[in-house]
Order: C-alpha cells, then sequence, then structure tokens
C-alpha cells in the first residue's frame, strides 16, 4: 500500500539527516566488522517489500559467512560474530537500512521486512501484512524484541540438522508470525503522521534505556 506524502517527506528527510549523522559510526563499524571476521562488511539479502515485490535489503553483517542453519537467528545463535552481537544489541547494524529508506524499499515505521523464503510460507490469515511497506522499525520491533521464545534452539550440524531448522522455522511462521501480525495490525489500521512520529519516539526511548539481551527470534 502506497505511504502518504507526509510519511514519505518525513523517511526522505530523516533517513537522510539519520545517513550524515550516523556515517562516523557507520565507518567504525566497518572497520570492526572486517576486523572481526573475513568476510564483506555489509550483508545483502532479498526481502519481501509492499505488494509482495522483494528487494535488496542492507545490514552490517552480524555473522560468519556462508554460515547454515534457519533463516531466522535465535538467542545465542552460533553464526553470530563477537562484533555482531554488539552490533545487533544497539540496533547499529540496521544503519544502511536507510539507503533502502531512501530509495523507497522501506519506511521509517512498519512490519519487519521479512526474507522471501519465509513470506512465501506465511499462514494465509497473515499474508495481508505483506501488502504494506517493510519498517526499520515498528510496533513489533520494539515490543516484542525482548520476548522470550519458546523454542530457542539452533540447528547443530549433523544428520538432524535438517529437521531441526524445519521445525524452527514451522514454529516460527505458526507462532511468531501470527502474534507479530496482531501487534501491527493495530498500527496499520491507522498509520498516520501522528502515529509514525509516536512509534519513533517509542523505538528512541526503547534504545536509550537499559534492557535485557534480546532473546525475541528476527530474521537473518
Amino acid at each position: 500500500m502506497p505511504l502518504s506524502r507526509g510519511r514519505r517527506a518525513l523517511d526522505i528527510t530523516l533517513a537522510g539527516v539519520g545517513l550524515v549523522v550516523s556515517a562516523p559510526v557507520l565507518a567504525v563499524a566497518a572497520v570492526l566488522v572486517r576486523a572481526g571476521s573475513p568476510g564483506p562488511v555489509l550483508f545483502r539479502q532479498q526481502r519481501m517489500g509492499a505488494g509482495e515485490r522483494p528487494f535488496t535489503i542492507l545490514k552490517l553483517r552480524t555473522m560468519v559467512v556462508d554460515a547454515a542453519g534457519p533463516g531466522i537467528t535465535l538467542a545465542d545463535d552460533p553464526r553470530v560474530t563477537r562484533v555482531g552481537d554488539v552490533l545487533r544489541r544497539t540496533s547499529i547494524d540496521e544503519l544502511p537500512q536507510l539507503v533502502n529508506i531512501l530509495r523507497g524499499d522501506m519506511t521509517l515505521v512498519g512490519p519487519r521486512p521479512e526474507t522471501v523464503s519465509l513470506a512465501v510460507r506465511y499462514p494465509a490469515s497473515s499474508r495481508w501484512v505483506l501488502q504494506h511497506t517493510p519498517g526499520l522499525t515498528g510496533p513489533v520491533q520494539v515490543r516484542m524484541r525482548d520476548a522470550t521464545p519458546t523454542c530457542a534452539r539452533v540447528p547443530e550440524t549433523g544428520a538432524e540438522a535438517a529437521e531441526v531448522e524445519a521445525l524452527t522455522e514451522r514454529w516460527y511462521l505458526e507462532e511468531v508470525v501470527p502474534r507479530r501480525v496482531v501487534v501491527d495490525e493495530e498500527f496499520l489500521a491507522d498509520p498516520s503522521l501522528r502515529r509514525t512520529v509516536a512509534v519513533l519516539a517509542e523505538t528512541v526511548r526503547y534504545l536509550v534505556r537499559p534492557h535485557p539481551r534480546s532473546v525475541a527470534p528476527s530474521t537473518r
């Protein structure tokens, strides 16, 4: 669904300013990513955009290169590097998505940008959320970030890996996604500029206050 002119103007303004202000932080983070493990600084992946149109999301790389496993990241995921763990907890790894916002792939506030492989398997009752532009932040990203998952096992190497990976993703699609969509629905029913600013303010408050380490599942 198309964004209002007001929300798009806010996206362009804040994303542009954000890139300029965060440039020194991104530069330092890029050096740490390269020094922490072999591989590129940026992580690129196909995500589902508005109207189920795929786009390439940009993030700072937080995992070892070519790591096998499920399409979601759980607590204490061994694929996450030491530097990547810090970047994830501070959300610095998300800053390159400001470029996605300027491109129009994303918006400041909206549903989580889902991987294509998981999005095509969404339950029928949840697929409507894929018509909306995914957001850098949103009610789900803030309010469910510290939710304790009932399934927190990452597949081990060996014969059981494929089975555990399938069970993990099934749990995510059947249990987590419907709960997220319910939270998203409240905002998406009236995504006004005022409510957008309110969610942004809620996000800032979350980031600056002490909080427990996130154990909620997230897409890679």
